[in-house]
């Protein structure tokens, strides 16, 4: 919205909006233990959806009551609601929110919208990796439901519609320690039957755990120097130590290698430039510099290839 951009909106998610399971995916930036994990679906046996705000409010004494009433572990509660403290610190969270702002972006994609999620100054790796988690469990979900309506009815108006999720800095979601929390690692290995594929887009591949690599069908790869990210490219790719050098000969600049499932053999291509003919070219007209002649006779186009 600083920048200007249109139908840019805040997002906010409330305490009420996130599960276990959410937590579960963070538990090591949380520093979460299994037994407080454990003690966290009790909580959530016993008051539901609002099981985090009662416990971040709950005393000593009123945890103390609670787990001789429910067998809970004391020690466990409290060091779960200790580190659940951590998030009062992320500023899109809130207590209640007005909206479900994953349910608007739901709507957005099954709209055919492209939806971008940024963080802007919110850096560190807690607060990127708990949103975009809650929100990816909660597509996957939603895509699963979808794709199994369609599988049982055949009808073509349920089939869904095919979705890519584009994460950049990947290594975050997809290194070999976090690739088993992260609902991403579920999404590059299974997810294709579902009707949703996995953009992966970094500058370190040899973070990215192995299994995952060997699932990504089609690479785009710029000028590599370090020998681990080179031979990340090409794990599972047949014919790799040929394709060393040629990626070794690329430029710097505006040149790539495609290969994989998308090209009958790889492929060097050089990038356009992201400039004024190039989204010209694409459609994407900036009406407010064109004169009111040419939106006019614009429009009557349109509105005849509409058949008005």
């Amino acid at each position: 919205r600083r920048r200007g951009i249109r139908d840019a909106h805040e997002l906010f998610l409330s305490y009420d909006q996130i599960e276990v399971e959410d937590i579960m995916l963070v538990r090591g930036e949380l520093n979460l233990s299994e037994a407080s994990l454990e003690n966290a679906i009790i909580l959530r046996n016993e008051f539901g959806k609002s099981w985090m705000v009662q416990l971040l409010a709950m005393t000593n004494e009123e945890i103390q009551e609670f787990c001789d009433e429910k067998r809970g572990n004391k020690s466990s509660i409290m060091a779960l609601q200790r580190k659940l403290l951590r998030l009062d610190e992320l500023k899109y969270m809130r207590t209640a929110c007005p909206h479900n702002y994953v349910d608007r972006i739901l709507q957005s994609l099954d709209a055919g919208k492209h939806v971008v999620v940024e963080f802007g100054s919110q850096s560190n790796m807690l607060s990127y990796m708990l949103a975009a988690n809650l929100m990816t469990r909660r597509i996957h979900s939603s895509y699963v439901r979808k794709a199994e309506k369609f599988l049982q009815s055949k009808n073509p108006s349920d089939r869904p519609r095919p979705l890519v999720i584009t994460i950049e800095e990947a290594h975050r979601f997809l290194d070999p320690s976090t690739v088993r929390q992260t609902i991403f690692g579920i999404i590059a290995r299974e997810m294709r039957k579902y009707f949703v594929t996995l953009l992966v887009v970094d500058q370190r591949p040899s973070g990215i755990d192995n299994e995952v690599m060997s699932q990504v069908g089609t690479r785009i790869t710029c000028l590599l120097n370090d020998d681990k990210d080179i031979e990340a490219i090409f794990t599972g790719v047949s014919g790799g130590q040929s394709l060393r050098s040629v990626l070794a000969k690329l430029d710097s600049k505006q040149q790539a290698l495609i290969l994989g499932h998308a090209v009958p053999m790889p492929v060097v291509v050089r990038t356009r430039a992201y400039d004024q003919k190039f989204y010209a070219e694409i459609g994407d007209t900036s009406w407010q510099e064109k004169s009111d002649e040419e939106v006019f006779a614009a429009a009557e186009a349109a509105k005849a290839d509409l058949g008005f």
